[in-house]
């Protein structure tokens, strides 16, 4: 990146940090307003800086909220080595390019289960810890998946992928129908004893440094069903995984900390869960496409749609959420 092409909040940084002549290298960035930049020093170890939309105050920001909370059960995240809070940047340890969804392109099937069964545990801290620390003090104790989250959710879902990325044209009734049926699943979830979720937890939010994973984009954190984070893990977007990999895990899960939980029952909410963070991941695709215009997610809608479908069609209760989808989705007809 030459110095003309480095953002002012980059260059001001560094300048304020005696950092000369360095690299930079822009990172691929999440679906958030964030940008990231690798940072090689002419000495030194290199690091990375999170460049946020607008100033921020350090001590406020959600992302160093949770930092601390989830450092302190622990978990692994990245050090927080600096920040600027007038230039919006946060300067962070470099972890790194190595996804857990790109190591599993490359690695060994027993290495795959090994760090499969490390991102199962750390959804055990997360929820065992998280309930142990709770305090006012961190931002995630006072947001949860409630009713109304979870219906902008599903109404995300049918304004960005039905109507904008799909085209449906819903009539008034087939919406308002869509919309109780949809109702009943947040009704339920809403209702589930809540745990301290990560609440986007998947392969491309964990990374291989050191032999080991480490989790990062976290500052959503909040409040929801105990199904919640092994969903994001198990139902990911990002890449399959065979179903007896799946029951496995869910197993393994369970057993953790000594649960009790029926699994067929645990595993029938497993799937409501399932279904509606799918849903919802299919609004964000459509609105990361045509509101953003950023196509790089169109390559997981049909895997998103099918684990949707999976689900909608092994249980009868939602026979009549599948008719509604079908008059506008092929892929559930």
């Amino acid at each position: 990146m030459s110095a003309a092409q480095i953002p002012a909040p980059v260059e001001g940084y560094l300048a304020r940090n005696g950092v000369a002549g360095p690299h930079v290298v822009p990172l691929t960035g999440d679906a958030s307003d964030r940008r990231y930049f690798r940072i090689l020093p002419r000495q030194g170890e290199s690091f990375v800086l999170a460049v946020n939309a607008a100033p921020f105050e350090y001590a406020a920001l959600p992302f160093v909220n949770v930092h601390d909370l989830f450092a302190a059960m622990p978990v692994p995240v990245p050090k927080i080595l600096g920040h600027a809070d007038d230039l919006g940047v946060l300067a962070l340890e470099d972890l790194g390019d190595v996804t857990l969804q790109a190591h599993l392109g490359t690695g060994a099937a027993a290495a795959h289960a090994a760090l499969y069964r490390q991102a199962v545990g750390f959804i055990d801290t997360i929820q065992r810890r998280g309930k142990e620390l709770a305090s006012s003090a961190f931002i995630p104790y006072g947001i949860a998946f409630d009713v109304e989250k979870l219906t902008w959710e599903m109404d995300f879902f049918t304004k960005h992928f039905l109507e904008a990325y799909r085209g449906a044209g819903l009539t008034d009734g087939s919406r308002a129908a869509l919309r109780q049926e949809l109702a009943s699943i947040i009704a339920e979830l809403a209702a589930e004893p809540r745990v301290l979720c990560h609440r986007d937890y998947h392969s491309r939010n964990l990374m291989l440094h050191d032999g080991r994973l480490c989790i990062i984009d976290f500052q959503d954190a909040r409040l929801g069903p105990d199904t919640y984070d092994l969903v994001s893990l198990l139902r990911d977007s990002y890449l399959d995984l065979p179903e007896q990999v799946v029951e496995e895990l869910i197993a393994y899960f369970l057993a953790l900390g000594g649960r009790t939980a029926d699994h067929a029952e645990f595993r029938r909410r497993f799937d409501l869960m399932a279904l509606q963070r799918n849903l919802k991941a299919l609004g964000t695709f459509g609105y990361q496409t045509i509101a953003r215009r950023n196509p790089v997610y169109i390559q997981y809608i049909p895997r998103t749609l099918q684990y949707a479908r999976e689900n909608v069609l092994k249980y009868s209760r939602f026979d009549r959420l599948r008719d509604l989808l079908a008059l506008y989705l092929e892929e559930f007809r």
